[in-house]
C-alpha cells in the first residue's frame, strides 16, 4: 500500500466507520487523527478493552504509539497479554481532564477533557527487534530518554514480558471546553459557578536506597517534567 492509498483508506475509515467505532453525538466529537494522536502522545495512562471468558475487561496500561500502532506491555502471563495473543478485537482509551465545570443547577455540571477512544486489533509481538522497539517507546514514553540510561535488558527479562501491538483501524475524539452553560433563569443569582482547573505535573523525584550520594538526577527526570508540565 502506498502512502497516498494509506491516507485515503484512514480518510474513509473516519467518514465512514462501523457501528461500533461511531460517535453517538458529533457536538464535542470528531475523527481527526491528529489530534487523536496529539491526546495519545500527551496520555499516561490507557485503559484497555478486551473480552476475557465472555467477560468485558478494562485494564489501565502504560503504553506507547509508534505510527499507526499503540504497544501495551505486561508480565507475559496475565489475562490482558495471553487473551489477546492471537489477534482479536481490542479497545483503548485515553483521556485528558482539564477543569471541572461548576454549573448554578447540579444537573449542568460538568468536565473540561480530552478523550481519544481506539478501536483496532491486538496481537502478541513475537519479534524480538520489535519487543524491544515497543518497550524504549513505553519507557520512553513517560521518561523521555530513559531507555539508554538504563542497563540492558536480561534474556529472563524479555521473557517475562509481554507486548501487545493493537492496530489503530479507528479512533475518534471528545473534547470539552469553555464554562457552565447553565439554564438562562438561573443566570444573575447567586450560586457561583465557574471552572476549576485541573493541572498535572511530576513532583520533586525521590532517590530510592542505595543511590551514591554523588549520584545526579537523569535528563530523563527533566524531561519528563517538561514533557508533562
Amino acid at each position: 500500500m502506498t502512502s497516498s492509498d494509506k491516507t485515503s483508506s484512514e480518510q474513509q475509515q473516519s467518514i465512514d466507520p462501523p457501528v461500533f467505532a461511531k460517535i453517538r453525538q458529533m457536538k464535542r466529537g470528531s475523527y481527526d487523527r491528529d489530534l487523536a494522536y496529539e491526546i495519545l502522545d500527551t496520555g499516561l495512562i490507557a485503559h484497555c478493552g478486551f473480552i476475557h471468558e465472555n467477560r468485558p475487561m478494562i485494564i489501565p496500561m502504560a503504553y506507547a504509539r509508534i505510527g499507526n500502532r499503540l504497544y501495551i506491555h505486561g508480565a507475559s502471563t496475565t489475562r490482558i497479554i495471553k487473551a489477546n495473543s492471537a489477534g482479536v478485537p481490542a479497545s483503548a482509551t485515553v483521556t485528558l481532564i482539564d477543569g471541572l465545570v461548576v454549573a448554578r443547577a447540579a444537573f449542568h455540571h460538568s468536565m473540561n477533557y480530552r478523550c481519544a477512544v481506539v478501536h483496532g486489533t491486538a496481537r502478541l509481538v513475537e519479534e524480538p527487534r520489535e519487543q524491544v522497539r515497543a518497550l524504549a517507546a513505553i519507557t520512553d514514553h513517560l521518561l523521555p530518554g530513559r531507555w539508554n540510561e538504563c542497563r540492558q535488558m536480561l534474556p529472563k527479562e524479555h521473557k517475562a514480558t509481554g507486548v501487545l501491538s493493537l492496530e489503530i483501524e479507528h479512533v475518534s475524539t471528545k473534547v470539552r471546553t469553555g464554562g457552565p452553560v447553565d439554564d438562562s433563569e438561573d443566570l444573575g443569582t447567586d450560586v457561583w459557578a465557574g471552572i476549576v482547573p485541573i493541572t498535572e505535573a511530576l513532583g520533586q523525584p525521590l532517590t530510592a536506597p542505595e543511590v551514591p550520594d554523588h549520584t545526579p538526577l537523569p535528563p530523563s527526570i527533566s524531561a519528563a517534567r517538561r514533557k508533562f508540565a
